[in-house]
């Protein structure tokens, strides 16, 4: 039993890591990181199609903001920190498009359900949408001379 203890305790390290907070830090990034792999799964066998849901996006930005910090503040790695400088870009953008989309989706009147932006008619009960309602178009005036 003695060589099971040295296998997860061996000359003050823990499973052969010398651990510290920056290291814990580390770790919990790259468990935020991967469990989106978790969600995106879950989500894809749900609807039986691929799908990214949003949780995908926030558990991306929050795992690289974290990766981000080990490598700057403990790491100082040049290529570590690269690999996470600008990932947080197309993370928020999504997060923006998603959210756009979802203001953008139309509640009927007739049975209240939410239905997708464009939708000419409920997709639960057939009643026509209100296609009153144009987008508003932004023009550029001249500036006064």
């Amino acid at each position: 039993m003695d060589w099971l203890s040295n296998l997860v305790w061996h000359d003050g390290k823990f499973f052969g890591i010398e651990w510290n907070t920056w290291k814990v830090v580390g770790m919990i990034g790259n468990a935020i990181f991967f469990s989106r792999f978790f969600v995106q799964w879950y989500a894809t066998e749900k609807l039986k199609r691929v799908v990214v849901p949003t949780a995908f996006w926030w558990l991306s930005l929050a795992g690289s903001i974290v990766l981000l910090c080990y490598a700057l503040f403990y790491k100082r790695d040049s290529v570590f920190i690269l690999a996470y400088a600008f990932t947080w870009i197309p993370y928020i953008r999504n997060l923006i498009i998603h959210r756009r989309h979802l203001e953008a989706h139309l509640d009927c009147p007739n049975c209240g359900k939410n239905c997708p932006p464009q939708s000419n008619f409920c997709f639960s009960c057939g009643t026509r949408l209100n296609s009153d309602v144009q987008p508003q178009k932004t023009s550029i005036q001249p500036r006064p001379a």
